[in-house]
């Protein structure tokens, strides 16, 4: 991994950090070759502070320190991309981001379709919701599609058209989140205990 620092008169480099287990960017700041060298050393995040005039660990004064995970460079050499776990807020300001953001994990559109289950759920004047009769019909019920649904996703992968294959997976997958949401949990709940069991 080649950095290169001379583009800039004063040596130094862009480091974005973002989280590794949500992609959250966490804050960006600038790091000069022994910076990079630090952090590559000590595994926790370290940059040139322009305004200390000096290498500065985060987390040194308030104890959240970011561990390194992985560095990358960009295709012009000249930006950093630094993954790293926090172990507190990362702001100074004492938010989990410097633009204020909540550092929680997404899974893109599964996440939108678990807002819209909440709010079918939440609202259930709505257009007279499936969603919501479903819920209101208790966990039994709600237990009882994803079983069925379950059996018909088996049946499909048995068989040869993929296309009724992934309609089953995505009507088990659908109703499995409403499930989820009637024992008071979620999609991220399930993925933190897929983490405890991963070993690398």
């Amino acid at each position: 991994m080649e950095v290169d620092f001379s583009k800039n008169p004063d040596g130094l480099v862009p480091a974005i950090i973002q989280d590794v287990d949500t992609n959250i960017v966490l804050m960006q700041g600038y790091m000069n070759s022994e910076a990079l060298e630090k952090t590559r050393q000590t595994g926790k995040v370290t940059f040139f502070s322009r305004s200390k005039n000096r290498l500065w660990t985060k987390g040194e004064e308030s104890g959240n320190f970011m561990v390194l995970n992985d560095i990358l460079v960009d295709c012009d050499q000249d930006s950093l991309l630094i993954s790293a776990s926090p172990s507190g807020p990362v702001c100074h300001k004492g938010s989990d981001t410097c633009w204020d953001q909540q550092n929680s994990s997404s899974y893109g559109f599964l996440s939108r379709l678990e807002s819209v289950i909440d709010d079918r759920i939440n609202n259930p004047d709505q257009k007279s919701s499936y969603v919501a009769s479903l819920f209101k019909s208790g966990i039994n019920k709600i237990a009882q599609k994803v079983g069925e649904e379950a059996v018909e996703t088996v049946i499909e992968a048995k068989d040869q058209d993929d296309d009724r294959f992934l309609d089953e997976s995505a009507d088990l997958l659908f109703h499995l989140l409403i499930l989820l949401k009637a024992k008071g949990k979620s999609l991220d709940d399930v993925a933190q205990v897929l983490k405890k069991r991963h070993k690398p």
